[in-house]
């Protein structure tokens, strides 16, 4: 299970400079309302001259500018720790899916695989830029304040400690209900982005089949479903803060009760304690209250390290490789009793396997008998879970990866084009510098030279992600990389 509290008490310098900061902030809110009472006093009461008040103004604004500035230092804080555990969480999860590239994407829309590199990695943010922070705040302000409360007035003290628990024990109820609302919501939008992207690229192929307006209300009814989950986690999210508001403005008029009626009835208080107590409590309050809001943020945070937890903990065993140098000789290829198989899916094996050097061979089956996934597997895009593959008698596994890819050429049965120029496709997976008169002899070969130069930019001509309306261009690039990995140019 992914824990975000451990994630973020990892980066022990910042949660130090948290505790120092919220430390300063306490201090500089009691010397605020320390010096505000004592000018107030000293001016209302014993007529003082605004020279003689003048270093409590000094002191004021000290207390002010430094309240100021713990709390951005806190929310500065906050921010960087986020950025720090974000970026932490991406890489795991790219580490995850690169891993296994094969299986991790026959596992799941692709549109899901963004929604949680994007989505769900922002939406835990908030528990490291509000909740943490607001959780240090609050379990450090509310007690130096309390002290300094206790101090001058006991009987306040004692109210605040009967009817400030009130406020952790209702949010821990409205926590429960909250998570499950989260937890829906971040599913419901998993859902609709994992729907929505995946719609978006094949709506060429689905205008072409008439299929448009089918996948039109369904992308409708996943957007209407995640915005009845976001309502729901509103709602409780209102009532959260409805309730904060009522429990803290109850307390705050009974302190006030008892202190106007020893203030003026009883004439036992003192205007200095009145007057300080009742500027302290409010602060108390807004500290629980603001934690109440950040605790919903906590919450909803949880929802989405749940799917990003699901996602980390999926077993994907990764390729093997060594750090041997592949042979400079003919290669023989022997596959002994190779066996693979899908997260719950698709088994192949066990086969056997025996290409001689500079041999042509054709792998002959029915659809979905295994020939793709052999052939990963050969490749080194699939894990060998059972048996061996060796290469002039070596196991592949021994083999460096960049030595085995320098001298493979592989071409799948989905040939794919990538963002970029025309060159750019066609140079892709080239192990070293190449001339210009390289790519021409390479575009000449594949029959395109004459539509390149046609063309205004010409080799530069950019071409979209997945482009398949290019089929000139995509036989080239594979054309170019089989050549040139081949060393025939």
């Amino acid at each position: 299970m992914l824990d975000l509290k451990q994630l973020a008490f990892e980066r022990k310098n910042r949660m130090a400079w948290l505790i120092i900061a919220s430390l300063l902030k306490g201090l500089a809110m009691i010397g605020q309302a320390l010096f505000f009472v004592w000018i107030a006093d000293a001016v209302f009461l014993k007529d003082a001259s605004f020279q003689e008040v003048l270093p409590y103004f000094g002191g004021l604004f000290a207390a002010v500018v430094i309240r100021a500035a713990s709390g951005y230092a806190i929310g500065r804080t906050g921010v960087n720790l986020a950025s720090e555990a974000k970026s932490t969480l991406r890489t795991k999860l790219t580490a995850s899916f690169a891993g296994n590239p094969l299986q991790a994407s026959v596992q799941g829309q692709s549109g899901e695989k963004v929604s949680l590199l994007l989505d769900a990695v922002d939406e835990v943010d908030g528990y490291f830029s509000k909740y943490i922070p607001q959780m240090i705040q609050s379990a450090i302000i509310p007690v130096l304040l309390l002290v300094v409360i206790f101090s001058q007035h006991w009987v306040t003290g004692l109210i605040i400690l009967i009817t400030a628990p009130f406020i952790p024990v209702f949010m821990a109820l409205v926590g429960i209900k909250t998570k499950e609302k989260a937890d829906a919501q971040m599913e419901k939008l998993g859902q609709f982005s994992g729907t929505f992207l995946d719609v978006l690229q094949g709506l060429t192929t689905l205008k072409l089949f008439g299929r448009a307006e089918q996948q039109k209300q369904v992308i409708k009814k996943s957007s209407l479903d995640f915005r009845d989950a976001t309502m729901e986690v509103l709602k409780s999210a209102f009532l959260s803060s409805l309730m904060l508001e009522y429990i803290s403005m109850l307390s705050m008029g009974i302190i006030a009760l008892e202190i106007g009626l020893r203030l003026v009835v009883y004439d036992n208080l003192t205007f200095f304690t009145a007057f300080f107590v009742m500027i302290l409590v409010p602060d108390f309050f807004n500290l629980l209250k603001d934690f109440g809001s950040a605790f919903h943020t906590g919450r909803g945070s949880a929802a989405a390290a749940k799917r990003l937890a699901a996602e980390l903990e999926k077993e994907r065993q990764p390729v093997a490789w060594g750090q041997a140098e592949m042979p400079q000789q003919p290669l023989s290829v022997n596959v002994n009793a190779l066996s693979f198989q899908y997260e719950g899916g698709f088994e192949l094996g066990p086969i056997d396997v025996a290409v001689s050097p500079k041999s042509q061979i054709a792998i002959i089956g029915k659809s979905g008998s295994g020939k793709t996934t052999l052939l990963h597997a050969i490749a080194g895009l699939l894990p060998v879970q059972h048996g061996q593959i060796l290469v002039n008698g070596i196991p592949r596994n021994e083999i460096a990866e960049k030595s085995w890819f320098n001298h493979l050429s592989y071409i799948s049965q989905n040939p794919y084009l990538f963002a970029g120029t025309i060159k750019e496709n066609i140079l892709i997976g080239a192990s070293r510098p190449t001339t210009e008169d390289e790519l021409v002899e390479a575009a000449r070969k594949a029959g395109i030279l004459e539509m390149v130069y046609s063309l205004t930019l010409g080799f530069d001509t950019p071409v979209g992600e997945g482009e398949e309306d290019c089929p000139a261009v995509k036989n080239s690039a594979l054309l170019w990389r089989e050549l040139f990995l081949k060393n025939l140019l």
